[in-house]
């Protein structure tokens, strides 16, 4: 049986200028399986400019790689037309950052969820469509009657958000590309939301793949992480593995972020010899390389990534002497 979804040496390159062309490599070399039968949390965490985003949209096909290919059930997603493509469309969905830019302030929230049911003939008459609607909603805690026939403007932003995910929930979707859906959310909501989506992947067998720059929410949510920093992968594998044991600079460098309940602990404790604007592209090392304290001579050739144990790897030259982890294998690390 193929894989749900295969990334197959997936980069992505942005031009700009027409005489002094200038090129910024957003995703590099980048290969990721899904497999059908074993729906999963992944989370793809990295700061700004790490290239989660561009994942995202490649991801949904919105758009093409500059290299490599992506497959979804075996075929090529920039090949497929018809049916083929309708289903491609029906069984990936997405839920982005914003819980308002998706509605229209003119529309009840009955018209966001009766153009799926319309688009893709879910139903055949209005009463079945209502009863859909209602499904949806409940399946993630929300009220149908509190809901249903109101406008945007009524919600708060955390019911906007479970509405987003109950429309996708309407398509019976296989996978879910959530880009950073509660970083716009009230704190005391997020729980909600993510028990939401835990609840997709657990009673639905819907694969999510969950985008973010927060890394207390990846740990609460994930089974697995991958971690990018400008288009490459840093560090992969069991996300409590990660979290509490990183071995890559940058990855470490996130974990200092995280604002952990102890009062003994300072944050900023990892040196950083070097901000992102001051960076400058320095061609095929590291892409980490002037930010890292632990930089050496080698660290101007790419580094590869190395296998640590069973459920982690890392492109670091300070694990050089553990053997080398092929791209195409890094899922292999991933627990679902």
């Amino acid at each position: 049986m193929a894989p749900l979804l295969e990334l197959r040496n997936v980069s992505k390159v942005y031009s700009r200028g027409v005489i002094n062309k200038v090129s910024t490599t957003a995703l590099n070399n980048v290969s990721l399986t899904l497999n059908e039968n074993e729906p999963t949390i992944m989370t793809v965490a990295g700061e700004s400019g790490s290239g989660k985003t561009t994942l995202a949209m490649l991801l949904l096909g919105f758009i093409t790689p500059t290299t490599g290919q992506i497959f979804y059930k075996g075929k090529d997603i920039t090949s497929l037309r018809g049916e083929e493509r309708m289903s491609f469309r029906r069984e990936v969905q997405a839920v982005f950052q914003d819980p308002f830019a998706v509605f229209n302030p003119f529309y009840s929230v009955d018209h966001l969820l009766e153009v799926p049911i319309e688009r893709f003939k879910l139903a055949k008459s209005k009463a079945e469509a209502r009863n859909k609607m209602v499904e949806a909603l409940t399946a993630v805690g929300l009220r149908p009657e509190d809901i249903l026939g109101r406008f945007p403007h009524q919600l708060s932003g955390g019911q906007r958000q479970r509405i987003n995910v109950a429309r996708a929930l309407l398509l019976k979707p296989r996978l879910l590309v959530a880009d950073e859906p509660v970083s716009m959310v009230d704190a005391s909501l997020r729980a909600n939301i993510l028990e939401t989506l835990r609840s997709l992947q657990r009673n639905h067998g819907v694969s999510i793949i969950y985008i973010t720059h927060d890394l207390t929410t990846a740990y609460h949510i994930a089974k697995s992480i991958i971690v990018l920093y400008r288009g490459s992968v840093m560090e992969a594998g069991d996300v409590d593995t990660v979290i509490k044991r990183p071995q890559h600079p940058y990855t470490r460098l996130l974990i200092d972020s995280i604002p952990w309940p102890d009062l003994n602990r300072r944050w900023g404790e990892t040196d950083i010899k070097a901000r992102e604007s001051e960076i400058s592209d320095q061609g095929t090392g590291c892409k980490f390389l002037v930010r890292c304290p632990y930089a050496m001579d080698v660290c101007t050739a790419p580094p590869p990534l190395f296998r640590l144990d069973d459920h982690q790897a890392t492109a670091c030259y300070l694990h050089a002497e553990n053997p080398q982890l092929s791209v195409d294998k890094l899922s292999e690390l991933l627990p679902v």
